[in-house]
This record gives structure tokens, C-alpha cells and sequence, in this order.
């Protein structure tokens, strides 16, 4: 781009941000600067940091020891997958931005949260690993239009330069709303509804599999997707979640 057309291009920023400021993702009141929020908002935004189980994410009390550390969920019930993180908790502005995401059509909330995503994938990457959403049952995709942990696989594979493979797993079976349910029911409810695309099995062999999802609560949906990864010849299977669920003491 040439200079003139640098100088232009600031030009119409500029004037875009007169007719449309930036505004808050959280609140909608303006920001200094696009997809950001507000001081109010980020003081209500748990961001998931220092010492967490190794294995699902949630944040454990105490000083990092310097080697993995499991919850006493874990423990009592190892999930089928090596490592997880999630990047927010599951309150305050966290739990309104998944909302506003998957219900609220807010396709803006995609771009920071990757990043968020990115910065907590860190202890999770592998060479050759294939990045894969969570996915929805076709009668529920037709009805919402689009997966929106498809959306946040794509751009979090983007930000680290991994290959998204949206259409990976299939959820044959439709399930009804988890809301509500406990562990055992909600694990019963998901057993064999996931399974791989039968034309990406040789794309996943001998690989690793990052699986995406917008919330993790119990596991439940990524445990059935990463048996269904492991069953079709994955090496090992992580996950990442924008949001993890952690009831505190």
C-alpha cells in the first residue's frame, strides 16, 4: 500500500470512529479502542490464571509446585484426554459473553476471545496438531445457524498457525439440553452421540486433536468427542474451552 493510500485509509478510520465508536462487548458503552471492554466490565471478567488442574482447567488454590497438579474431580474421574484450559471462568461478563455469542448472534465476541483462547492453549499445543469444534447436532445447527465453537476453533487455529478441520466430528444423535442435569446423567445422556467423520479418519491417525468448545461444565461433551478422536486413531486428545464452570467454596 502506497502512502497516499495509508494516509487515506487512516482517514476513513478516523471518520468511522466518529459515526461508530468502539463500544464495551460486555456492556455496549464506548471503549478506547474495537473489541475491547469496558474498565467495569474487565474488573467482572474472571480470567483463568495461575495454578489449575492440569487435566480440565478449573483454578485450585495454592502456589504452582512446579509439576501438573489434578482436581479431585479429576482424580475420582480421569477424563480421556491428556491436557485441558479454559480461559475464562463461567460468571459475571464471562458467562454474558458466551451467551451473547451463541444465543445473541455477537460474532464480534470471536476475534478477542481467540485471542484469550490462544494465550490459554499455550501448555496444550503439539506438533501436527488438527484443531476441531465441538459439534452440534444438524437440526439444532439448522435452527442457530452456526456452531459457535466452529467459530472460535477457526479463529483460535489461525492466531496458532494450526488446521481446523470444522466438520471432524458428527453428533448423530440429538441430545437433549444438558441445563439441569448431574455428572452421571449428563454423561449417560452424551454416550456414543459423537463420532468422527468417516473422511477425516485418516487425517486424525497418529495425531493430536485440539478440541474446542465454548463451556466446559462436567466434561461430558468433550469427553464423548474425544473417546470418538481416541477411537479413530488420534495420538492424544487436549481441549480448550472459552469458559470453564467452577462452583466455588
Amino acid at each position: 500500500m502506497s502512502v497516499d493510500n495509508r494516509v487515506w485509509a487512516g482517514r476513513i478510520q478516523t471518520a468511522l470512529r466518529l459515526v461508530f465508536p468502539p463500544l464495551c462487548l460486555g456492556c455496549g458503552n464506548p471503549v478506547a479502542s474495537e473489541w475491547g471492554l469496558c474498565a467495569e466490565c474487565w474488573r467482572e471478567t474472571a480470567f483463568i490464571g495461575g495454578l489449575v488442574c492440569d487435566a480440565c482447567g478449573v483454578p485450585l488454590p495454592g502456589d504452582d509446585p512446579g509439576e501438573p497438579v489434578l482436581c479431585d474431580g479429576c482424580m475420582a474421574h480421569p477424563p480421556p484426554w491428556a491436557q485441558g484450559r479454559a480461559a475464562l471462568l463461567y460468571e459475571g461478563t464471562g458467562r454474558r459473553l458466551v451467551l451473547a455469542l451463541k444465543h445473541g448472534d455477537r460474532h464480534e465476541i470471536v476475534r478477542p476471545a481467540a485471542r484469550w483462547l490462544a494465550a490459554a492453549a499455550r501448555p496444550l499445543l503439539r506438533p501436527g496438531a488438527v484443531v476441531a469444534p465441538v459439534p452440534l447436532h444438524w437440526r439444532r445447527l439448522f435452527r442457530r445457524r452456526f456452531n459457535q465453537s466452529a467459530l472460535l476453533g477457526k479463529a483460535v487455529a489461525s492466531d496458532l498457525g494450526l488446521v481446523h478441520v470444522p466438520d471432524l466430528l458428527l453428533r448423530d444423535r440429538r441430545t437433549p439440553v444438558l441445563d439441569g442435569l448431574g455428572r452421571e446423567a449428563r454423561f449417560a445422556t452424551l454416550e456414543d452421540a459423537i463420532r468422527i467423520a468417516p473422511r477425516h479418519r485418516p487425517l486424525i491417525e497418529g495425531r493430536p486433536v485440539l478440541l474446542v468448545d465454548d463451556v466446559m461444565t462436567t466434561g461430558a461433551t468433550l469427553s464423548a468427542a474425544a473417546r470418538a478422536c481416541l477411537a479413530s486413531g488420534a495420538s492424544e486428545i487436549c481441549v480448550l474451552a472459552l469458559a470453564r464452570v467452577a462452583h466455588r467454596p
